[in-house]
């Protein structure tokens, strides 16, 4: 009796995993929604600023109003823990850009490029090995960017070369977070980044910073709120259900995107945009069956978003 009771609590916690996964991918899309529409006034840089300064602001009231003074912690690799904040602000900023260029559905089928990425980068940075199933699935995936690149209608040729380079750093990311993870927590490293890219951005401020608007001050809030509920449904998806699973959910992001696309800026992918997609987002399942075959996937493919 005591077994099936134990099978039956863990089923719930997957299904909770499931519903957070699905939840924090949804709030992904909002968050670079957010940023899009922001983008017509205001600069990437500005909204990055933004959304790091009020998504730290859940963090700050952790620490200090609840005592978890833990998530302050640097255990052993604090320069690399601020190389990821760098970068990830860069990435963001990056990111913001690319949505800012294409429409959402486009941008968010050509960042899931970054799964493509990490296996080569692996190779060069991790000296991992890297079969023939893997290398098949990545050279796939890029047929799928080259079909996407070369849709019937327009070419979003600054759009797709500014994604990639999203994509890239996505990648670069999860590569760190992979390695860092063996030494820090999620939450100091997400902590860090969001505070150090505060004060990145921030120096640009002077030249780029546009007074926001009564009726903009919502949706920077939104921006940074949305971003920082992403992360805390991650980490409540990663705790309940098993990585390949929650890394699964990421895929729905294009089905946001497209709405959010269609909803308000009237815009629908092309046909050739969504068969890359769909081969795109196949090479990345057969890249994710294999690695969880291995045993090396990790949240940190996700994580890299943040």
């Amino acid at each position: 009796m005591p077994r099936e009771e134990k099978k039956l609590d863990h089923r719930e916690h997957i299904v909770l995993g499931m519903a957070a996964g699905m939840g924090a991918f949804l709030m992904f899309t909002v968050m670079n929604m957010f940023a899009k529409v922001l983008s017509d006034n205001h600069s990437v840089i500005e909204i990055a600023f933004y959304r790091n300064l009020i998504a730290s602001v859940p963090f700050l009231i952790m620490i200090f109003a609840f005592g978890r003074r833990e998530i302050l912690v640097l255990r052993t690799k604090p320069t690399l823990v601020g190389l990821r904040a760098v970068i990830g602000t860069v990435s963001l900023t990056v990111t913001f850009a690319a949505y800012s260029l294409m429409p959402m559905a486009d941008t968010t089928a050509l960042l899931f490029t970054s799964s493509l990425f990490v296996p080569i980068l692996s190779v060069i940075f991790l000296r991992e090995s890297v079969g023939p199933y893997r290398w098949s699935a990545v050279a796939v995936g890029f047929a799928g960017v080259v079909i996407m690149s070369r849709p019937s209608g327009d070419v979003y040729t600054l759009g797709i070369a500014v994604a990639l380079c999203a994509a890239l750093m996505h990648a670069i990311l999860q590569i760190i977070l992979r390695y860092l993870g063996r030494y820090e927590s999620p939450e100091t490293v997400s902590f860090y980044f969001f505070v150090i890219g505060t004060f990145v951005t921030a120096l640009a401020l002077p030249f780029v910073a546009v007074t926001p608007t009564m009726a903009e001050v919502p949706l920077l809030f939104g921006c940074g709120l949305s971003g920082a509920a992403a992360q805390w449904l991650l980490s409540v998806a990663f705790k309940n259900a098993p990585a390949a699973i929650v890394t699964v959910f990421n895929y729905s992001g294009i089905v946001w995107a497209t709405l959010f696309g269609w909803l308000i800026w009237n815009d629908w992918p092309l046909p050739a945009v969504m068969a890359g997609a769909a081969v795109v987002i196949a090479s990345n399942i057969l890249i994710i069956w294999r690695e969880s075959r291995l045993g090396r996937i990790s949240d940190a493919r996700v994580r890299a978003k943040l």
